[in-house]
């Protein structure tokens, strides 16, 4: 819960960068970009904006009138310690980035970090699910003789899913350091989205 809760503040810092965003467009922009759907409800948002606000990273606008006389709906704006954190956060790039819950988010704001950071998270992202694979493929060989057909299958959707996050990683890796940016090139593979998202199929199942 702790690497989510810091994944939700960059997401809602670096959008907030851009533009001024009440709680509603903030929500969906969140879930379109953390593809976290269910899992982020307003209980979830709002208590963290306001503890941002405390901390000092964003500002609320006071309310106004609505049509019909309705309450308004509360802009929260990005102040200069947020911008300050987010540039923080966003440099950051240790065990915690390569993580499924951090990941994403992290890539999302990619052009905002530096090379070398960039290059250090996709590489320590790359590292951890290799080891990730080593356990699947234990685990897949091990388990042959005492599982259904279905909980086979589901552990080589799992190596297979992971395989080929390792593989467009390493083209991003490569990319990365011939100074280029994704696509230059030509057409880099996108990975599984089990994979760059918080899914069953790549965490361990054994």
């Amino acid at each position: 819960m702790a690497r989510r809760g810091v994944a939700l503040e960059m997401a809602v810092l670096g959008l907030l960068h851009d533009a001024p965003m009440h709680g509603y467009e903030l929500r969906k922009q969140v879930t379109a970009l953390l593809g976290w759907g269910r899992v982020l409800s307003y209980g979830t948002l709002y208590p963290c904006l306001k503890a941002m606000a405390r901390s000092g990273f964003l500002q609320m606008a006071t309310p106004t009138a609505g049509a019909a006389g309705g309450r308004g709906r509360i802009v929260y704006s990005i102040t200069a310690p947020g911008r300050q954190r987010f540039t923080q956060l966003v440099s950051e790039g240790g065990p915690a980035s390569w993580e499924d819950d951090v990941f994403g988010v992290h890539f999302a704001f990619f052009a905002r970090a530096d090379a070398r950071t960039r290059v250090r998270i996709l590489e320590g992202r790359r590292s951890r699910l290799e080891e990730r694979l080593e356990r699947f493929r234990t685990t897949l060989a091990r388990g042959r003789e005492h599982r259904d057909a279905y909980a086979l299958e589901l552990q080589r959707h799992g190596v297979e899913s992971a395989e080929r996050e390792v593989h467009w990683l390493t083209d991003l890796i490569n990319t990365e350091r011939a100074g280029a940016a994704p696509g230059a090139s030509g057409p880099i593979s996108t990975p599984d989205p089990d994979t760059t998202n918080h899914h069953p199929s790549t965490k361990e199942t054994a």
